[in-house]
């Protein structure tokens, strides 16, 4: 029998209002929100369902906002007696992944991501640094672009997301340099990103030295479920290992394609993306679409989940 892998969105996946359909039905997912609001002091029902989008796209706005929305739709489908049997998140999806396994507690992860928000857009705030989505290219010509391009500046591989998929980080010249680059080497697309810092490069090493001393008064446990980490797209061997990685993983690059690929080899023939947006399922479809995906954002995608796994 196949196992069931619960997969989490990181930052970009936000919108005004989300989880509140969730919240109002599920008592358990209404509790999530005021849990979260409780460990930082301040409204998340109303940061997430009645700011505005400038507002909630402030990064360490974002990423707790995000992490509380995924808990609240795990804890809805963990209810309904789906389970995973292992789990992975992209860059900020991963403390979503670690809640999910056990290994922290959401009240220590929902403040772990706020100050890692908030270091991630100190580190290198725009419009000095930058990203861009390459559409088309390998990952290995995305690389030499980057490479080609590192004499405007710093320029390296982000997010390898899909096949066809891969997003760079750097600052701001060097980037926009590269796109031109990628363009000429045939990518379909290059476009600059709309984010507030070049995440996932060595510009934001600063951001991970200071996570590290935060994660150090956090206690982690082992985890009940395997995780996959964007490190090294292996799974996260045991608790001692966690901090070293979730540090690195600020400036290294998300190897989420190769991440899904392990969970695959390792039996997963169904990954249920929890939390806002359909972007993991949508690369889903590009790493392998003969696997069973389904996503949980709202009360509407719980009920077609649940039928598509027969629950």
């Amino acid at each position: 029998m196949g196992k069931t892998a619960f997969i989490f969105a990181g930052q970009g996946a936000q919108q005004i209002g989300m989880g509140r359909d969730l919240a109002e039905q599920f008592p358990s997912a209404m509790q999530v929100f005021e849990e979260a609001g409780d460990a930082l002091g301040m409204d998340m029902k109303k940061l997430v369902w009645e700011s505005d989008e400038a507002t909630l796209k402030i990064t360490e706005n974002t990423q707790p906002a995000i992490l509380t929305m995924s808990i609240a739709a795990l804890r809805v489908l963990e209810e309904a007696g789906v389970q995973a049997d292992l789990c992975a998140g992209l860059s900020l999806g991963e403390y979503s992944a670690h809640v999910c396994a056990g290994s922290v507690s959401f009240a220590d992860a929902v403040r772990l991501v706020r100050r890692r928000g908030r270091y991630m857009e100190e580190a290198c705030p725009a419009p000095r640094g930058a990203m861009a989505a390459i559409i088309g290219l390998t990952n290995e010509q995305v690389e030499e672009v980057c490479q080609k391009a590192s004499e405007f500046g710093v320029c390296e591989a982000a997010n390898y997301n899909c096949p066809g998929q891969v997003s760079i980080s750097g600052e701001h010249d060097a980037v926009v340099k590269a796109c031109e680059l990628a363009k000429q080497a045939g990518a379909k697309r290059a476009v600059e990103l709309v984010v507030s810092g070049p995440f996932h490069c060595s510009l934001l090493r600063g951001a991970g030295e200071k996570l590290a001393a935060d994660l150090e008064t956090v206690a982690f446990s082992e985890m009940k479920i395997p995780v996959v980490t964007n490190v090294t797209a292996d799974f996260v061997p045991s608790a001692a290992e966690i901090r070293p990685l979730l540090a690195r993983q600020v400036s290294s690059s998300v190897r989420w394609e190769d991440g899904v690929r392990r969970m695959i080899a390792a039996g997963a023939d169904t990954f249920v993306e929890v939390g806002p947006g359909t972007a993991l399922s949508g690369f889903m479809k590009r790493i392998d679409k003969e696997k069973v995906s389904c996503h949980v954002s709202d009360v509407e995608s719980l009920k077609q989940t649940l039928e598509k796994l027969g629950v």
